[in-house]
Formats: C-alpha cells, sequence, structure tokens
C-alpha cells in the first residue's frame, strides 16, 4: 500500500468551474482543510445539484448531514456530500434552513436521498418539500423532540418500558434512579485523598499491601 489513505484528485480550479456554471445560485464557496464547501441558495438547490452532477460530473450523493447552530439564524444547515467517480474528487454543498421553512428535495436527482432527507428530518426537524415519505426513520413511533439538536436533552424527555398490565410498551417521562455524579477518574493505584462513602468504618491502614507472614509464623 502506497498511502494509508485515498488519494483524491486536487482541488485546483474546481472552486472557480462551479462559480462559472452556477452563477448567482452560489453564495460563498471556501476552500478548508482541504475539502471545499459550497454555499448554495435554498430555492435553488435543485438547480444546482443538477448543473454539478451534470456538468461537473459529480454523480453520487454519498450522505446528508444536518449541522445545529442554536446561535445563528436561521439555526440549521444541511449539508450534502458529493463523489465524482469520474474525476476523483469530493465535494460538499451547504444550504441553510430553519425548522419552519422546507427545504426543496433532491430525490428526483438521486432516489437514494428520500432515506438521507428523512434521517435529517428525524432528529433535527428539518422539513423536505417534495420528499414522498417524509417519516421518521431512526425513532419509534410517537417520539417527540428531535435528539441532535443541541438544546435537546441527554436523557430525554422519556423513557419506554414494557407493561405487564398494559401488555405493551408504555412511555412514561424520564426518572433518573440516581442524581448526576461527578468522577475525579484518578486511578485506583494511587488511592484517593478522601474518605469514600462506606469506608469511614474501616481501621486506618498503612500504604501498601501487608507483608506476607513467614512459614514461621503462620498459626497452625
Amino acid at each position: 500500500m502506497s498511502a494509508p489513505y485515498p488519494k483524491y484528485a486536487s482541488n485546483e480550479g474546481v472552486i472557480d468551474q462551479a462559480a462559472a456554471l452556477l452563477g448567482d445560485r452560489l453564495v460563498h464557496a471556501r476552500e478548508e482543510v482541504g475539502e471545499i464547501a459550497l454555499h448554495i441558495r435554498p430555492e435553488a438547490l435543485v438547480e444546482a445539484m443538477t448543473i454539478l452532477r451534470d456538468s461537473l460530473a459529480y454523480q453520487q450523493l454519498m450522505e446528508i448531514a444536518g449541522v445545529d447552530w442554536p446561535d445563528r439564524d436561521p439555526r440549521f444547515e444541511v449539508v450534502y456530500c458529493l463523489l465524482s467517480v469520474t474525476r476523483n474528487h469530493r465535494l460538499r454543498v451547504h444550504v441553510a434552513a430553519d425548522d419552519v421553512t422546507p427545504v426543496p428535495s433532491v430525490t428526483s436527482i438521486w432516489p437514494v436521498a428520500g432515506w438521507l432527507e428523512r434521517e435529517v428530518y428525524d432528529m433535527y426537524g428539518v422539513l423536505f418539500a417534495g420528499n414522498a415519505d417524509l417519516r421518521r426513520i431512526l425513532t419509534d413511533y410517537g417520539f417527540k423532540g428531535h435528539p441532535q439538536r443541541k438544546d435537546f436533552p441527554l436523557t430525554g424527555f422519556v423513557e419506554l418500558r414494557y407493561s405487564e398490565e398494559h401488555k405493551r410498551v408504555v412511555y412514561e417521562p424520564v426518572k433518573l434512579a440516581q442524581d448526576f455524579r461527578s468522577f475525579d477518574f484518578m486511578s485506583p493505584w494511587e488511592g484517593a485523598e478522601y474518605v469514600l462513602p462506606g469506608d469511614e468504618k474501616a481501621e486506618p491502614k498503612a500504604k501498601g499491601a501487608p507483608t506476607p507472614l513467614k512459614a514461621d509464623e503462620v498459626k497452625k
């Protein structure tokens, strides 16, 4: 193996080509950490994606991801990861979004987007206009909220269990079995500087393991 990672084509000239073809559909473009990101106006997404597929040979949609920026307006970004198998190159397309105005679906260009858009909707609450089957895909039926939002509590809002009384799975408000605890992650070999719960009754002993008894000291 000549390299520890796959080698892709250079980014040189890609932004200029994309800017010339996309025109005012492109908000701005940037190259960062070796990757190119194109920020597209949401209403022009389908046209821009068609140009990238047909004119710049980015044939495959590899992934759609959501990003939550709570302090921004609009709050969300939808990120499309494209791959050109003929040019051996990847790029990202970014679209700003919120939880009210739908983002145009790209299922007419890549049918696989149907599943990927459902995942972004489920996790972030971003809507997609034109997706004929926009349902939750990762969470359970009746789930409330969107787990990947940064203001979603780590414990969730509800928990589920099987009820013998009702003979079905029931949802209940989250009840923590114990309070949150803080851990110091100290190595057990070092020994804590404080008395652990339950050790207050133990007799104090010198540090270190006890010295083994000699053979003639062992009581028979």
